[in-house]
């Protein structure tokens, strides 16, 4: 019951703290053209959805009166909502990267604030995912744990990217870099989101 409120008060905190990103980056492209800063903006939004959907779910899992099978269904379906979100911001960055890499690059300093922020907040609560589901393994923080693995890796490669825009913004080598950093970035997610459907749809519905 204890690692049930604890899990539950991780999960409401987790979208308390992504909720201002989008929002800021969104603001932020106003002055910025980075192909890395506005696919995360889409990315983080993306993944704020699946946040709140896994936060809903568990929520209704965690009752009394749970039916079992619906339970299990319930956290499959949301686990794969994730997976799929993964995907989705993977593609929007690929494409993103390819056809926006040219572009004038702008003000990209709240992207890379944002970014910063990130690598802690979301290896702080990986952390805080992983210790959870070991002490009671749950299907929903178990993939959370995934995805804010995954969203601190990103965050890094984002960070990297943003400061060479920030350094050395008319440098040939920035435009490499958050153009590579882009499709690593989508790459990764990729293999990320495919993997946690594929477990996810071991059992049929």
């Amino acid at each position: 019951m204890e690692n049930s409120k604890t899990s539950k008060k991780t999960l409401l905190l987790s979208i308390l703290f992504s909720t201002p990103g989008p929002l800021i980056l969104g603001i932020g492209l106003t002055a910025g053209q980075s192909s890395t800063q506005l696919a995360d903006f889409f990315r983080r939004s993306a993944e704020l959805l699946a946040i709140i959907c896994s936060f809903m779910v568990f929520c209704i899992t965690q009752r009394d009166n749970q039916n079992e099978n619906s339970k299990v269904k319930l956290e499959r379906a949301s686990n794969i909502f994730v997976g799929f979100t993964m995907c989705v911001s993977a593609i929007t960055m690929f494409f993103l990267a390819i056809f926006k890499s040219n572009t004038d690059k702008g003000n990209v300093i709240g992207g890379f604030i944002i970014a910063f922020l990130g690598i802690v907040a979301n290896t702080l609560f990986s952390i805080k995912y992983y210790k959870i589901n070991k002490e009671t393994h749950n299907p929903i923080i178990s993939v959370q744990a995934r995805l804010y693995k995954v969203k601190s890796i990103v965050d890094l490669c984002v960070v990297l990217a943003l400061a060479f825009i920030i350094i050395i913004p008319t440098s040939i080598i920035t435009l490499i870099v958050d153009l590579v950093a882009s499709i690593l970035v989508s790459i990764y997610l990729s293999y990320c989101g495919v993997k946690t459907i594929i477990e996810n749809k071991k059992t049929n519905f």
